[in-house]
């Protein structure tokens, strides 16, 4: 018994690996990337409420006063299923499901908020904030609109990529006028491939 326990394989969903990704390079993708390692068994970042707080920091997105944390939670999981099978749609090729497309639309109808310009807090220039906080709707309503024009826009959907690491697979954008970006993160995939092509030329032939 004690044998057949060591040798079955354990998948081991560290701390690191749970974490939330915020540099995929749009708000929609960021979205996306709340699920690791979608080619084998996904992993969940983003499965509760805390979760889902801090993903909205991260974001920079502030949902208004006496929202419902668990139907918001609920309504990006969906949005999340949906934005992935598109986004996903055109790098390998596979038709969306309607179903997909019509809930994106259907959430981008909402009247999204009215932007605004603040200075940096170090004054070295200007970003963008949102006038106000965010119902759950206009929440919803900005990811899924971020999500059209990225798969709209040929300047911005030409740079969609997915991770070369077979595990993990995260979608980003590729910066774009340099050599092409392999990794989602050189510290993440990109160490560990660098690590595993080490041992691999270790233990081969000498």
């Amino acid at each position: 018994m004690d044998g057949e326990q060591r040798d079955t394989p354990r998948r081991r969903v560290t701390a690191r690996l749970r974490e939330l990704r915020f540099d995929a390079g749009a708000l929609s993708l960021n979205l996306v990337a709340t699920v690791g390692r979608r080619p084998g068994v996904p992993v969940e970042r983003m499965g509760d409420v805390a979760r889902l707080e801090t993903w909205c920091r991260g974001v920079g997105l502030v949902p208004a006063e006496g929202q419902d944390p668990q139907e918001m939670l609920r309504s990006l999981h969906a949005l999340r299923a949906a934005a992935f099978d598109i986004a996903s749609s055109a790098l390998d090729g596979h038709r969306p499901r309607p179903a997909s497309v019509d809930l994106v639309n259907q959430l981008a109808r909402a009247q999204p908020p009215v932007p605004r310009l603040e200075l940096a807090a170090d004054g070295g220039g200007w970003v963008p904030k949102n006038g106000r906080a965010l119902t759950r709707e206009a929440l919803l309503s900005l990811v899924a609109r971020d999500l059209i024009d990225l798969m709209t826009d040929e300047a911005r959907s030409s740079r969609l990529t997915a991770c070369a690491s077979e595990v993990c697979r995260m979608l980003f954008l590729d910066s774009g006028g340099g050599r092409p970006r392999k990794w989602c993160s050189m510290r993440r995939c990109g160490n560990q491939a660098k690590a595993a092509g080490h041992r691999s030329r270790a233990g081969g032939p000498r």
